[in-house]
């Protein structure tokens, strides 16, 4: 069991929200972690693996210009796929997650590793990050949806700190 997911499913039931994933590079391996806690349907709604840059345009709402002029490994991608995966769920937050997890597939400027993420709750700001993420293809994507799950929570931290 990923004892961030669960902390992620504690945090999310103490303030009475619901959480959605957009992911590209992790394949859903956000979702698999949260739905492997008993009981996460109570605090997680849906999760879109939307891989192809087509399905972030249909299931997510992807501007095709923010694709073609940033890429899918983008800060304007990422932000885009989690207010679309608030507007298409029952969610009060969501988190998108997009990337080069490699072996191939890296540029010099997007090397393997990096990782674009975004967090956000409705009818607010959404945050995002890069990270570089080394390793390989199987360890990149763990962290990915490790340092996913922590900004849940972390993201969670500061809400509860505003309201």
């Amino acid at each position: 069991m990923n004892q961030l997911a669960a902390q992620v499913g504690t945090a999310l039931h103490e303030q009475g929200m619901v959480l959605a994933t957009a992911e590209s590079c992790t394949g859903g391996g956000v979702a698999t972690a949260v739905t492997e806690i008993a009981g996460s349907s109570a605090w997680f709604d849906r999760g879109f693996v939307t891989y192809a840059n087509q399905a972030k345009m249909d299931m997510l709402g992807v501007s095709p210009s923010t694709l073609l002029r940033f890429g899918a490994v983008s800060e304007a991608t990422v932000r885009e796929m989690v207010e679309g995966a608030l507007q298409h769920s029952h969610a009060h937050i969501a988190l998108a997650v997009s990337g080069i997890a490699g072996p191939g597939g890296g540029t010099p400027e997007k090397p393997v590793g990096t990782i674009w993420f975004a967090w956000g709750i409705k009818g607010e700001l959404s945050a995002a990050r890069k990270y570089l993420l080394e390793g390989d293809r199987a360890e990149i994507r763990q962290q990915a949806v490790n340092i996913a799950l922590q900004g849940v929570i972390d993201l969670l931290k500061k809400h509860t700190a505003i309201a």
